[in-house]
């Protein structure tokens, strides 16, 4: 018997890894496609990051001839969209130190958490309710408006168990609205001084820039419209927002596991109810205290960085090659209204949260 078993999986287990290394080498060829791109002077200067990049080229060769090749490349689609993902956000904490909270201060780690809590807990609730979205869709858009854009809809993935074309449903929105941001917030920073809502200063706007607007990219793009000074200080303040990515997932695996205990029958609920815990986050949060002793050479701490990038970037073209245009438009309009109901929160929301905290702290 265990002859016959060993023999029926030999085959199996050969056939594998030729699948394997044929879908690993496609999302690699995609993310290099998309990291040349990132460099094209116009995409860098309207915030287009070769993340953002990898999904849109993964989702035109998704749906313009993958099914052909499918079957050899499935398992390392998959492979790519799902293991090496947990590890590039692990090894996402080496852009990150505790140091970086100092920079901005307790004000602008509480404009962080309260413009993270406020935005996350208006997508529970319009998401669901008001444009009767499913919750997957609900809290992936609000995961990537709230924190840090596609990185954290990637990273809310593997806790929601969500599909392909809810992440990308969800990444787009990160895209149409952190692109619109780079356009917007330069304009706003001027009328500000003369309606003068926040403190007219490089400080104020780079803190309510990072703690706003949704991808990191898009956070440099538009502070470095108004000054040097105020993207360095928006980026520090994006990435003490991101450091919050980990408490989030982990809370948000015990919120999920919670509502399923409540939502499932007696008889099912102790295993549909069993915490999902997201190992990566401890994973991302000791890289991030590694990183915080300086006990690497600066020089190692960058190649690890350009290798993270090519992770995140197979990740996201393996997210594209799996998500089919029909799926998108079958979720229709409502997700793009309910990402510019968060937007607009942001926006006013975020700027009043920054007043008020700005001028306690004053």
């Amino acid at each position: 018997m265990n002859t016959s078993t060993l023999a029926s999986t030999a085959p199996t287990s050969k056939t594998q890894s030729p699948r394997l290394l044929a879908g690993l080498l496609l999302s690699a060829a995609i993310a290099a496609a998309a990291t040349a791109a990132a460099r094209i002077d116009w995409l860098q200067a309207h915030g287009f990051s070769a993340l953002t990049l990898a999904i849109v080229i993964g989702m035109l060769v998704g749906n313009l001839g993958y099914q052909r090749i499918a079957p050899a490349c499935g398992p390392g689609v998959n492979f790519s969209k799902q293991n090496l993902l947990r590890l590039g956000i692990i090894l996402y904490g080496f852009r990150l130190t505790f140091q970086d909270i100092g920079h901005v201060g307790i004000s602008g780690v509480l404009i962080d958490a309260l413009v993270l809590c406020s935005t996350f807990g208006m997508a529970l609730l319009l998401g669901t309710r008001l444009f009767k979205l499913d919750r997957n869709t609900a809290m992936l858009i609000g995961a990537g408006s709230s924190i840090c854009g596609a990185a954290a809809v990637m990273a809310t993935e593997p806790v929601l168990r969500a599909q392909p074309a809810q992440v990308t449903v969800a990444v787009a929105t990160v895209v149409v609205f952190g692109s619109l941001a780079i356009f917007l917030y330069p304009l706003l920073y001027q009328l500000n001084l003369h309606w003068q809502f926040l403190a007219a200063s490089p400080l104020a706007y780079g803190i309510f820039t990072g703690s706003t607007v949704h991808e990191v990219a898009q956070v440099v793009a538009a502070a470095r419209a108004v000054s040097p000074d105020a993207a360095n200080t928006a980026v520090i303040a994006k990435m003490v927002r991101v450091m919050m990515l980990a408490p989030f997932l982990m809370l948000l695996s015990a919120y999920v596991a919670k509502k399923s205990t409540g939502s499932d029958k007696a008889g099912r609920a102790g295993k549909a109810g069993r915490l999902a815990i997201p190992w990566f986050a401890f994973g991302f949060v000791a890289v991030v205290a590694l990183n915080s002793l300086a006990a690497l050479p600066t020089a190692l701490v960058a190649h690890v960085n350009d290798a993270d990038n090519v992770l995140l970037a197979m990740a996201m073209a393996a997210l594209g090659i799996s998500t089919h245009f029909s799926s998108i438009r079958t979720a229709g309009i409502k997700p793009l209204l309910f990402a510019a109901c968060l937007f607009g929160w942001l926006i006013v929301g975020g700027a009043v949260i920054n007043n008020v905290v700005l001028r306690l702290f004053a």
